[in-house]
């Protein structure tokens, strides 16, 4: 087993023992519904397997990295790593300054995920007949997971293979493939929003009987009947037509809740005619409504009748045909605003 391999697993089982632990495991990650979206800080400890045409054996080096999860499948991470090999007399230094995305496959505890990313790599190769450096352009992918040890704590292992491209260097070649094992430790900034700690549920004790409550009567709410005039009247009339069904409908209201009181019969006009004389005629339409009710058995001491003219109009009309005007100012004479409006409270 090469030292790549050894260092790797000894790496790996002691974070995963780490995150086992009894003093961190206090309470469950957020769920995938509600990520926790802080920032996060990752120092780490890294096994570097160099391209085998710098001529050194594996080595190890440390990172820092700061991430932030930016959706419930994606993170964010940027940092640096510095890493160090020899072999035969040469020593091989490489840095790098980076940004990489995670795809996350799971926000549970175990997180899986693949990695890409870019950035700018150093590299320096130094010996006896060797002294060459290189700043290159690199991208990465890999492949890692997360553990979360708690809602603040957690692991990052992950591979990576990094290709650079070293043109134009004392280093003979002009492309590496260099591959790194990375094993982190990550502090979550801010706790979740949501934390969702199991709590153990208290002993249900059954209560004693209790006796039924008295259910509150509702509140009253109240109706509005609107009455187009052309129901009621004929046009310039306050004397009502033969058939009246809706007012014989609130006439049975009536007469069935006898607690139903302060009912208020509003009548209206449009603008044609004086003002004097359209409250006049709005007036006497309500007043006819109240009488016809009080014909039906509505005691009249229930009712208010007023009039208030072509008050509080729906539309505006500016025809100069007196039946053009007439037919565009009918909502204005009872469809609408000049109506015959009762109010009615209800259950």
């Amino acid at each position: 087993m090469n030292q790549l391999a050894k260092t790797a697993i000894a790496m790996t089982f002691l974070a995963t023992s780490f995150s086992c632990g009894p003093a961190f495991a206090q309470s469950m990650p957020p769920s995938p519904e509600s990520y926790n979206p802080s920032w996060y800080i990752t120092p780490s400890l890294n096994v570097l397997r160099p391209d085998h045409k710098f001529g050194v054996d594996d080595g190890g080096g440390v990172g820092l990295r700061w991430g932030k999860p930016l959706s419930p499948s994606w993170d964010v991470q940027f940092g640096a790593t510095f890493a160090r090999a020899k072999d035969n007399g040469l020593r091989y230094d490489q840095m790098t300054l980076g940004a990489d995305w995670l795809y996350m496959f799971s926000r549970d505890r175990l997180r899986p995920f693949l990695l890409m990313g870019l950035g700018a790599e150093r590299s320096k190769l130094n010996g006896s007949d060797m002294d060459a450096s290189k700043t290159s352009p690199y991208v990465n992918a890999g492949l890692g997971f997360q553990y979360a040890i708690n809602d603040q704590w957690s692991t990052q292992v992950d591979f990576r293979r990094m290709h650079s491209y070293l043109r134009n260097n004392d280093f003979g070649f002009n492309r590496s493939n260099n591959n790194t094992l990375t094993v982190g430790l990550t502090f979550t900034f801010d706790k979740p929003p949501q934390q969702a700690v199991a709590a153990a549920p208290a002993p249900v004790v059954a209560p004693a009987p209790m006796p039924e409550p008295v259910k509150a009567a509702p509140a009253p709410r109240f109706e509005r009947y609107t009455l187009a005039s052309t129901e009621l009247f004929a046009f310039d009339s306050a004397e009502l037509n033969p058939s009246q069904p809706k007012l014989d409908e609130i006439a049975a209201a009536l007469n069935n809740d006898p607690a139903i009181d302060n009912v208020m019969i509003t009548g209206y006009t449009d603008r044609l005619g004086s003002d004097k004389y359209n409250e006049k005629l709005s007036l006497r339409r309500a007043e006819a409504v109240k009488s016809y009710l009080a014909n039906k058995g509505i005691n009249p001491g229930r009712m208010t009748a007023t009039g208030k003219g072509e008050a509080n109009p729906v539309v505006a009309c500016k025809q100069t045909k007196r039946a053009a005007l007439i037919q565009c100012l009918e909502p204005n004479r009872r469809v609408e605003v000049e109506q015959i409006t009762v109010k009615r409270r209800v259950n």
